[in-house]
């Protein structure tokens, strides 16, 4: 309890987002600031070279203080270069001021599945849900082959543009070969989710599945029951959808997720 108080301290003292209007490297000109991670602070910002609107992230000071912080951020800016992908960002420039450190990424535009269910109201069937993670799983296996895992695939960073899932926001993501220790004192979810294994993007996407899924789902009593008995969705899919959250026996790649999905 102490340590986070002094960390959220910290926070507020030294890792103050820096003013819209600002303009870094007589390029960059900030407009606002989209929101603060476990490393970072993001930005959108005007690219006064490309007039173009792109994406900033900046290392926190207090990250930038550590060598595991400074690591994170390197390594968010290799797997980018590594990832090459029409549906994920590109990494645009790399820099460095009395500011500090930044990337420079695309900005995609468009809408959360969060913006779609709950201001525009779309629900999302069974059928509309497994061509949604197909098309992920695609992306995903496209990363996976470069022995990349995103270990954050939540609500906010799936986006929906021109009809097209982007995957953004790789500030968590690692090669199968780094290694980070885990706090014992997670929750068990957040766990699984950010294990640097497959699996992890798989549980992830397997609890986007029924986000979707919910969007359709109306009460029919007060009585909490699971999601295997509100969901009225195929045994087939329920099976799949266990595997991928790690109720049964895992999937242990996207391909043998994709192939069961095809099925249904």
């Amino acid at each position: 309890m102490i340590t986070e108080i002094i960390k959220g301290l910290q926070r507020t003292l030294f890792d103050r987002p820096l003013k819209s209007g600002l303009l870094l490297q007589g390029r960059y000109y900030i407009n606002e600031v989209l929101g603060m991670g476990s490393y970072g602070i993001t930005y959108l910002a005007h690219d006064r070279l490309t007039e173009t609107t792109v994406v900033l992230k900046q290392l926190r000071t207090t990250k930038a203080k550590t060598e595991s912080g400074l690591r994170s951020f390197q390594r968010e800016s290799e797997i980018l270069k590594a990832v090459q992908h029409p549906q994920v960002p590109k990494l645009l420039d790399e820099f460095q001021t009395d500011k500090g450190l930044f990337i420079t990424m695309e900005w995609i535009q468009g809408d959360t599945f969060e913006d779609l269910i709950f201001r525009d109201h779309h629900t999302y069937s069974e059928k509309e849900t497994i061509t949604i993670l197909l098309e992920l799983l695609n992306i995903v296996e496209s990363f996976h082959k470069k022995r990349i895992i995103h270990r954050d695939l939540r609500i906010p960073n799936i986006i929906q543009r021109n009809e097209k899932l982007h995957i953004i926001d790789f500030g968590l993501a690692c090669f199968l070969s780094d290694q980070e220790a885990a706090d014992p004192y997670d929750h068990p979810e957040k766990l699984r989710m950010r294990a640097i294994t497959v699996e992890s993007d798989l549980f992830a996407l397997g609890h986007f599945a029924l986000f979707l899924l919910y969007s359709a789902y109306e009460p029919q009593s007060k009585k909490e029951k699971s999601w295997e008995d509100e969901l009225n969705i195929s045994i087939s899919l329920k099976a799949i959808l266990r595997k991928m959250l790690q109720l049964d026996d895992p999937f242990h790649s996207v391909s043998e997720a994709r192939s069961q999905l095809n099925q249904i």
